[in-house]
Formats: structure tokens, sequence, C-alpha cells
């Protein structure tokens, strides 16, 4: 999706451009680059998911100001085809938010295993013997199994998705004879990395003359389009989900002003992924990477115990423990909040497509 040397000129020197747009294309900037340049023990945590998902709605509420604004132009072509395709991707954004909604519950079952472990060999005991080595087993042995029933399935709890849409409710999912989903459920044949790829296929950067002819309205679409498919993209590299995938056939286009940031970010989520053998994680999230790493280390430890335990050993099972114990409380502390940032998110889209679309319908009545 590479952008000729016009497209640029027609960027910030055509003068009929609506109202702001330039602003909003600088602020898309100044957003996601305080994301790229924060330091590597903070990219990719809850708290920066939670930045991100900030970002983004700021972006998306300038966005909607804007569109709000200029009515009359929306209703005319092609920018009334240009809006109806972003809302086209609203639908598969609010899947994604709710498939990702079900990652993060997915960790919640994850750590209600962990916390068998964590209280089998809790180190403030008298003395830890068999078995607590036993249970601590065992729990390790169920978590195994459904950290890989998560990787093959995208969620253990999939056969149950629940949706923002309709609060604390489960619904029935489609057949798996379907591939689409219209965000209150995702069929068994769903696919995270299908849906952002869909997304990703059609979002082609506007011409100098169709910039022109819509006022700008074309650049403006484009430019959240973008910002919402990277979003969409990152969220789905970090968090269980069904079918998931960082290998996304898009290329950041280098040559709008907000290029910068969200080209080092791929980049870094990227090399991020072809580390410690992250490629095969169920999830980027820095969290899931350090219950996984420890995970492992502990089942390591129970395995090879012989007991009377050495004061080595009973050091380095405290310290693992330790280590897990403080991941745990993070994740329990920020799960919540950040699924009710989803939530927020999801409905910030949705209300924004419901209002977009009542735009559009009132200009072709009239």
């Amino acid at each position: 999706m590479s952008l000729r040397t016009d497209q640029i000129h027609s960027e910030t020197s055509h003068d009929s451009h609506i109202q702001g747009l330039d602003l909003f294309q600088r602020q898309i900037f100044t957003r996601f680059h305080d994301l790229s340049v924060v330091d590597p023990n903070e990219l990719l945590s809850i708290s920066w998911i939670n930045k991100l998902l900030d970002a983004f709605t700021a972006c998306h509420e300038d966005f909607q100001v804007i569109l709000t604004s200029n009515k009359a132009l929306l209703s005319k072509p092609p920018s009334d085809r240009l809006a109806t395709e972003f809302f086209d991707r609203s639908i598969k954004a609010m899947d994604i938010f709710n498939a990702t909604r079900d990652g993060l519950e997915t960790i919640r079952v994850w750590q209600k295993h962990l916390e068998i472990v964590l209280s089998a060999l809790d180190s403030k005991q008298r003395m830890i013997g068999e078995g607590h080595f036993r249970r601590a087993r065992k729990a390790l042995m169920d978590l195994a199994l459904v950290m890989l029933d998560d990787k093959e399935t995208g969620s253990v709890l999939s056969q149950r998705h629940r949706s923002f849409g309709r609060k604390g409710k489960d619904h029935i999912r489609r057949s798996s004879g379907h591939s689409r989903s219209l965000s209150w459920s995702v069929s068994h044949s769903w696919s995270a990395s299908k849906q952002l790829q869909s997304i990703a296929s059609n979002l082609v950067p506007p011409r100098t003359n169709e910039i022109a002819s819509t006022n700008g309205i074309a650049l403006l679409v484009f430019s959240m389009s973008f910002v919402l498919m990277f979003v969409l993209w990152a969220l789905v590299a970090s968090i269980p989900c069904q079918d998931r995938g960082v290998q996304i056939l898009f290329t950041i286009p280098r040559n709008f002003s907000w290029s910068t940031p969200l080209f080092l970010l791929q980049s870094r989520i990227l090399d991020e992924s072809k580390k410690r053998d992250r490629r095969n994680s169920s999830g980027l999230l820095k969290e899931i990477y350090q219950i996984e790493k420890l995970v492992n280390q502990i089942t390591e430890l129970v395995d090879s115990a012989q007991f009377p335990l050495s004061e080595e050993m009973k050091e380095e099972v405290k310290e693992k423990v330790q280590e897990l114990s403080l991941v745990c409380e993070v994740c329990k502390n920020g799960l919540d909040p950040l699924e009710r940032r989803l939530r927020e998110v999801f409905r910030k889209v949705m209300n924004c497509r419901t209002g977009g679309l009542e735009l559009l319908g009132k200009a072709t009545e009239t």
C-alpha cells in the first residue's frame, strides 16, 4: 500500500480540506508516538494495552466529531461509499473486541489453576511435603492441558461466547457452517486472523483526485480505518482469541504524517513475536509470557524434586512461586479494568456506526 509523492502533497496542501483534518492526523502521530517509545518492559503489558485503547478512543472520538460536522459531504459520492465501507469494518471490529474479551476470560481460567499451585507451594507453610508437590503437579498438568487447548481452538470458552452488546448473557452459537459473525457471537469456524486479513485486504490509500473530490473525507476515513485495523491487530497478537496470529499481510503506508510511530510499533511487536519462542505462545501480552515462563520453570522444579528437599531447592521454589504470585496479582488487578475498557470501546464503535448509518440514511431520504 505504497503512496505516490503527489498523494503526500495532497495530504497537506489542499485548501479545501475539511476543518480539523490536519490536526486529526497530527493527533494520531502524537498518541501513537508515545506508545511506540515505551520501555521494553512496558510494551505489550496490560497497562500498555489500556493506553493503546485510550489512544484509539481519542482518535475515534475526534473522527466522529469531524464526520458529524460534515454531514452534507457524507451524502455525496464517493464519500457516502467510503463511510459505508468504514461502518462495515466496524462490524468486523466488534467481532474482534468480543473475541479478545473472551481471551481475558481465558486468562482468568488459567489463574484458577495457578491459585492452586500458589496455595500448595506457599512458603508461609511450616513444611512443604510430597503431598503439596503432588497437588501442585496436578494443577500444573491441568493448566498445561487447558493452555494446549487454548492454542488449538483459540479459547476454552469459545463454545459460549458472550458479547458486549448483551450484557451478562450467554448466547447460542451459530452452526459451524457459518463463517461470518454479526458481533453477537462468533461461529466455530470464525477466525481472528481471517477477520483482520479481510479488513486489511480492501484498505487502500486514497488517490489525489479522490481526496480532492471528497474535500479530504477520503483521507480522514482511510486514516481512521488504518488506525482501527492496527489496534485490532495488536489486540489479536497480544490476547488469546480464536485463531489468532501476528503474521497478517499489511504494510504501513510510509508517507503519511502518522506512519512513523505505527511502523515502529509494528516492528517492535513483530520482533517480540520472534523472541523466546513467543510465536508459539498463547499471546504476546507481557503477563502471558511471564506466566508461561514461570509455569515451565516451576513444573521442572516439581518434577525433579526429591525428598527431603534440599535448602537450595526450597529457596528456588520459593523464589519462583513469589514471582508467579506477583504476576497473578497484576492480572487479578488489571483484567477487570481492561475488560471494562474493551466494553467501552466496543460500544463507542457500535454507537458511531449506528449514528453514521442514520446520517447516511437521512441524507439519502432528502
